[in-house]
């Protein structure tokens, strides 16, 4: 484990970035990513659907999932039928340990989708992620825009998360998680940690972050030996995961999404 002194005095790197050239921007995204931002379906089942010779645009055949199109502009049609955008749906999901967020697994594992079976739903996508053993508050929506809004990191949108610890942490041992440990090359922190509760062998800390990287609190803590028994996201941003239960989902209210757009 390197130390956080080291990685922090660590040269500049001067070398300057190429920045993009605008000009050369443009709306289009590949015909696969359309049929995601549209609602219609995941973009790996979109890859399905191509292949298979079942998605026109403009009238005509398209076998190649990657070609740019324009969602806006260019009339989609999949089995005959024209895609249109469908409504904005936005919901909070209390996902239970075990299930991966993902539509399609390989390994034929329980994924978030199975709680939403028997809903009235377009295709929605996670905001974000929660390993396999994680659990609690997890954003699904159709709105690309909104959802790449939450995940930006300039955005610094604050994750609060209960975690359960194989170990009863002192003050000072409090205070080396808060300086945070250098891990494969990657300087780990938390905005805040704090001990919630502690008994016998274990404790509950409230651990803060305001970006998201891999598995972030369990690599941080696994560089201490601390091991993590439970992890729990109980809030974003001023949204709280509430009295939901365990696998169910529901619609965020007007005044929830007013929350996360501060």
């Amino acid at each position: 484990m390197a130390s956080v002194a080291a990685f922090l005095n660590k040269p500049e790197d001067k070398t300057v970035a190429r920045q993009p050239d605008r000009r050369s921007a443009t709306p289009k995204v590949s015909l696969a990513r359309a049929l995601s931002k549209l609602g219609f379906c995941s973009r790996t089942q979109a890859e399905r659907l191509v292949a298979e010779g079942r998605v026109q645009a403009n009238g005509k055949t398209v076998r190649d999932a990657l070609l740019r199109i324009d969602p806006d502009r260019d009339r989609i049609t999949v089995d005959g039928e024209r895609v249109v955008a469908e409504r904005k749906v936005y919901l909070m999901l209390n996902k239970p340990r075990g299930l991966v967020t993902t539509r399609d697994d390989p390994e034929g594992r329980g994924t978030v989708y199975d709680c939403l079976e028997g809903l009235d739903l377009p295709f929605v996508s996670p905001v974000g992620r929660l390993d396999k053993a994680s659990e609690g508050l997890l954003l699904m929506s159709n709105d690309t825009r909104w959802a790449n809004g939450l995940l930006d990191p300039a955005s610094h949108v604050a994750k609060t998360y209960h975690v359960q610890i194989a170990s009863v942490p002192d003050g000072a041992m409090l205070e080396r998680f808060r300086h945070g440990s250098v891990v494969d090359g990657e300087l780990l922190t938390a905005s805040s940690i704090a001990l919630l509760r502690s008994g016998g062998r274990t404790a509950w800390l409230e651990i803060v972050l305001d970006e998201g990287r891999n598995r972030q609190i369990r690599r941080l803590l696994g560089a201490f030996d601390i091991e993590v028994l439970r992890l729990v996201r109980v809030a974003i941003g001023g949204l709280q995961l509430g009295e939901l239960a365990k696998g169910k989902a529901r619609h965020l209210t007007s005044e929830e999404l007013a929350i996360l757009a501060t």
